[in-house]
């Protein structure tokens, strides 16, 4: 009788602990949770912008939004910018954020937003991603890449920096002009420019070195590397725009995630999103004030301007080379434009 008492009563002091340990874990400090979920995230050097000023908060956000469950390390140095979404697809990385435009010469609807006059301000971008073209994409980012889309955003508008004035259709002849995308690479060649494809790394010292004329590039990261300095000719000429960015998962990764996870970290990056085109306009015109602040000359195009530029003589290539990457890719190119311009009104 005495075992079976001691044994009861040892029985129901075991349960008033584990009750007593379940009670005050409830109450324990964020910061006591150990993370489940460790992730890197592989971001493109672009100083000064949107992209970097948002893709540098996800970090922090996602502990929060998680409690703690959740830790991402975000790096400018695992892989090529051009790598970054293959190495989601191939597993190399569970994160990355990738430029839609550094696909496009693979998938030309990444670049829709690159072809000259049709989506020409973070509102067309916005207009048209809201419409039909954000569904698009994010099938074809899970089918294609492999990868779930977190979240999307915009780099600054594109700005053409140089060493000389190119503020009229003249002057782009014979310049040797950076490059990051296959449509604005065709209608300056048009213009009788040539066309350089380089990494941002570069940008600086080729322009100092003078192994380029100009540059088209973010003006929020021309003015965060200070281009401004060997370029001082800041130019609006509404090429190239606007340059979508999208924050991935892994597919396989994100499956394996806790549904109460999933929902956290959708909710956050929803919110990443909202405050990066709701910023968008504010952020662009701060880089400009301040390179004009440094004694930049800004530019920018007018209506006369941009309708002798986009006239079908000189944007004819860049239309024509995207619509053979849509019939090799399997989509009717001319429709999806159509679509688009009807998505805007045009």
């Amino acid at each position: 009788m005495k075992t079976k008492q001691s044994f009861s009563a040892t029985r129901r002091f075991g349960l008033v602990a584990i009750s007593a340990i379940a009670l005050s874990s409830a109450f324990m400090p964020m910061s006591v949770y150990s993370k489940e979920f460790d992730f890197t995230m592989a971001v493109i050097v672009s100083p000064g912008d949107t992209y970097s000023h948002m893709s540098a908060t996800v970090a922090d956000r996602i502990s929060k939004a998680t409690k703690g469950r959740v830790s991402i390390t975000v790096s400018d140095s695992l892989v090529p910018p051009a790598q970054v979404a293959t190495a989601v697809r191939e597993g190399r990385l569970p994160m990355a954020a990738p430029l839609h435009t550094y696909l496009a010469a693979d998938e030309p609807r990444m670049g829709i937003f690159n072809l000259p006059g049709l989506i020409e301000n973070i509102q067309d971008y916005q207009t048209v991603r809201n419409d039909f073209w954000g569904k698009d994409v994010e099938k074809i980012w899970s089918e294609k890449w492999n990868a779930k889309v977190l979240a999307e955003g915009a780099w600054c508008r594109t700005q053409l920096f140089s060493k000389q004035p190119i503020q009229t259709l003249a002057d782009f002849n014979g310049k040797r002009l950076r490059v990051h995308n296959p449509q604005t690479a065709s209608l300056i060649t048009a213009l009788g420019a040539k066309g350089t494809p380089m990494p941002t790394t570069e940008i600086g010292p080729a322009l100092e070195r003078g192994v380029i004329d100009g540059v088209f590039i973010s003006g929020c990261v021309g003015n965060g590397m200070e281009l401004w300095r060997d370029a001082p000719y800041v130019q609006d000429w509404s090429i190239g725009a606007v340059t979508g960015w999208a924050i991935l998962m892994n597919n396989d990764v994100w499956k394996k995630l806790p549904v109460d996870i999933q929902e956290q970290i959708s909710a956050e990056m929803l919110k990443i999103e909202q405050e990066t085109f709701s910023g968008y306009d504010k952020f662009v015109q701060a880089a400009l004030d301040t390179m004009k602040q440094k004694g930049a000359k800004l530019w920018v195009a007018s209506p006369e301007d941009l309708a002798q530029l986009n006239q079908e003589k000189y944007t004819k290539a860049a239309f024509d080379s995207w619509y053979r990457r849509a019939q090799d890719v399997g989509f009717d190119g001319p429709a999806y434009v159509k679509k688009v311009s009807d998505a805007l009104g045009k």
